[in-house]
């Protein structure tokens, strides 16, 4: 299962096809990189619907391309007390899609919703005695004790917080939104969303950026563009074919088997835009069987070779992926390997001979694979094809991805619609800290989808807080990682490098840690 077989068409697009469809002259046309099924960026982590929120949630504070918290909706903040008092001051001439002013209370309401099921909003959260608007431009934080990264936690570009119009934000957590307004560069057309086919955004003309350069997610978030519209496009020789004869300007995730076609291309740009690698994970549902056995998960972890599944989506070539066996992103500074031995056994027949000691039975494993989401398929029939030659009885459900972002929210058992292994990917930016990695959280009812239960974990978690230094951080983090391939919440599968396609006549294009179409133009 090393390579996906390519779709024959794809070899013979040709290149002198006349354009078809310009629309307007200011309108970017993207092939996303799924389909967009919820609104809600606090809801769920699909990098789709990020990529969505990007554009219509403005936030308090951003992070700029070193990665250091910036105000953006915020003209800036006071620290006092030691501390343990943040004073946030709104900028003038902030507005929502629906004409109201932003208000501290909007803001208020909508950091104790993101805090409900952010990683770092959880830490932030329970480190907060009290958070107050104290006016219509200025909010509160009061903390228990001394918390210096709160703007960093507000700021993540994984999990930046969404602020919304308090009537909204007042939402339950573990509920989706249904009506996307923030005060963002761009406003959602909800009468032109049709999941599956088509979404659109329009300038928001009422939007004023900030007068400063644009440095990763922070500064003048400028919408040079009238419309951008994303069009579900799942086959990739098709996505190919609409980029190759300029139907389409942007294709955010290309098949990595078209990109030699797309570099032949003198009107496309074939570059990596976004700033990290793309980290794959194997997660299990800890619920039920059979992965609710330790000693189960462990046997799998035997036999992943994580060379398989990154030559399944980035080909042979290792310049386009690395092997990466330990839970903290590579080349960081917590990234180490302590105890990471299970991940390099790559064993088939070690791993069922663990399995047959672990006192598996046959149960059945329901594998979710996004068939519409090339990349994530590719790891998940890798996984797939893994199991089954360990013996064990997977039965794979193939599904467009929005539908498992959905799926994967089930805790019900396998027999009522639930799910036994899904696949999912993250930036490095989202895994280099212990306060951010969404799947190293083991906070049973609070983590991430799978929901496993480690009260290790969490207190390295917390230890790693308070480390007094350096030394002492990646001290933790050599535990933390131990620990996580003793328990295994998950399985990492290494890095590939994922880059973009863009035709030549799209200007402004920017390095960033995630895909946002502030900046951007049509020449």
């Amino acid at each position: 299962m090393h390579r996906r077989s390519l779709l024959g068409g794809a070899a013979a697009v040709g290149f002198a096809a006349p354009a078809l469809a310009q629309g307007a002259a200011n309108t970017l046309r993207v092939i996303p990189q799924a389909n967009l099924t919820s609104l809600d960026p606090v809801w769920t982590t699909a990098v789709v619907t990020r990529n969505h929120g990007m554009m219509v949630f403005d936030h308090i504070c951003a992070v700029d391309e070193a990665g250091v918290p910036r105000p953006q909706m915020a003209d800036g903040w006071v620290i006092e007390d030691d501390g343990k008092s943040w004073t946030f001051t709104l900028r003038d001439n902030l507005f929502f899609h629906d004409g109201e002013r932003v208000l501290a209370k909007d803001c208020v309401a909508s950091i104790k919703r993101w805090a409900a099921r952010d990683t770092f909003g959880q830490v932030l959260w329970s480190a907060t005695e009290e958070l107050t608007a104290l006016d219509d431009k200025r909010f509160r934080f009061r903390l228990k004790h001394a918390f210096p990264t709160l703007a960093l936690a507000m700021g993540r570009s994984q999990g930046p917080v969404p602020v919304m119009p308090e009537r909204i934000a007042n939402t339950d957590p573990n509920t989706q939104i249904r009506e996307a307004i923030g005060s963002g560069p761009f406003r959602f057309v909800a009468n032109e969303w049709n999941p599956g086919q088509k979404a659109v955004w329009a300038k928001f003309d009422r939007y004023v950026p900030r007068n400063e350069p644009i440095s990763g997610l922070a500064g003048g978030r400028v919408p040079r563009l009238d419309r951008v519209e994303w069009t579900v496009i799942s086959d990739p020789s098709t996505a190919a074919s609409s980029m190759q004869t300029g139907e389409q300007d942007y294709w955010e995730y290309p098949l990595h088997d078209l990109l030699p076609l797309m570099r032949r291309n003198r009107q496309l740009v074939v570059q990596q835009r976004l700033q990290n690698g793309t980290y794959g994970a194997l997660r299990f549902n800890h619920l039920h069987p059979p992965f609710n056995n330790v000693a189960i998960r462990r046997a799998v972890a035997m036999a992943v070779d994580q060379r398989d599944y990154l030559r399944a989506v980035a080909g042979e070539d290792p310049a386009g992926w690395s092997v990466c066996e330990g839970v903290f992103t590579c080349g960081t500074p917590l990234a180490n390997e302590e105890g990471s031995d299970i991940l390099k056994i790559h064993s088939v027949e070690r791993a069922k001979a663990a399995l047959a000691a672990a006192g598996y039975n046959g149960e059945r494993v329901v594998l979710i694979a996004p068939g519409d989401y090339p990349q994530i398929n590719a790891i998940s029939l890798v996984t797939a094809d893994l199991l089954r030659r360990l013996g064990m009885n997977v039965e794979v459900q193939s599904v467009d991805w929005g539908t498992l972002v959905q799926r994967r929210t089930s805790r019900e058992p396998v027999e009522r619609g639930g799910w036994s292994v899904v696949h999912t990917t993250a930036s490095g930016d989202a895994l280099d800290l212990p306060v951010v990695h969404l799947f190293l959280r083991a906070n049973g009812p609070n983590a991430w989808f799978g929901w496993p239960q480690d009260d290790e974990i969490e207190r390295l978690r917390a230890a790693w807080l308070v480390a007094p230094d350096e030394d002492a951080a990646k001290a933790v983090a050599r535990q933390l990682n131990a620990r996580a391939m003793e328990v295994l919440p998950y399985i990492p599968v290494g890095f590939y490098w994922q880059p973009s396609v863009w035709r030549r006549n799209v200007t402004g294009v920017f390095r960033s840690p995630a895909t946002v179409f502030w900046g951007l133009g049509k020449g």
